[in-house]
């Protein structure tokens, strides 16, 4: 028999309203982060399925929520967003989606020693070296983030994403 532990209905803490300056710090880490991949080119598709399965490697429930949202704003489907924890085994994903999942799983695995060199050259097949950077920054961040939310134990589902523009 399994048991299982009620849902939190409120954070561990609020790291945002008692470290407000650090909060604003990462807020312009990920704005600087998007505007680098804005300008090298990198579909704002693709950040979220990177942000969603780092998310899902550290079981953040939080990012989880706001980040599968947010894709769905950018025209994802549920197929490929119920599946992307099982990508290679999908034919829904592009070989640059491949590419980028592979690679920030290899950030986001880092225990597990360096970024294999046979992932990185599978990335530097689809994407040029200002896009490889901002895959791997688009793979710290959400790194970071996962790591905040699941410190404070943060509550998702109240998460609204905003329009599409």
């Amino acid at each position: 028999m399994t048991t299982t532990t009620p849902a939190r209905t409120t954070a561990r803490l609020d790291l945002k309203g008692l470290a407000p300056e650090v909060s604003a710090a990462m807020g312009e880490l990920h704005r600087a982060a998007v505007r680098a991949a804005r300008a090298a080119g990198v579909e704002p598709e693709l950040l979220e399925l990177v942000r969603i399965r780092a998310s899902q490697l550290n079981g953040c429930a939080f990012c989880l929520d706001m980040h599968t949202k947010d894709a769905r704003v950018q025209g994802e489907t549920e197929q490929r967003i119920h599946t992307l924890g099982a990508w290679r085994e999908t034919p829904f994903f592009t070989e640059r989606e491949r590419a980028a999942l592979a690679l920030a799983e290899a950030v986001t695995s880092v225990q597990d020693g360096q970024v294999p060199d046979e992932v990185y050259a599978a990335a530097r097949e689809v994407f040029d070296e200002p896009q490889v950077t901002a895959v791997i920054w688009a793979a710290v961040v959400i790194n970071a983030y996962n790591r905040t939310a699941i410190s404070a134990r943060m509550v998702p589902g109240a998460y609204q994403p905003a329009p599409r523009s």
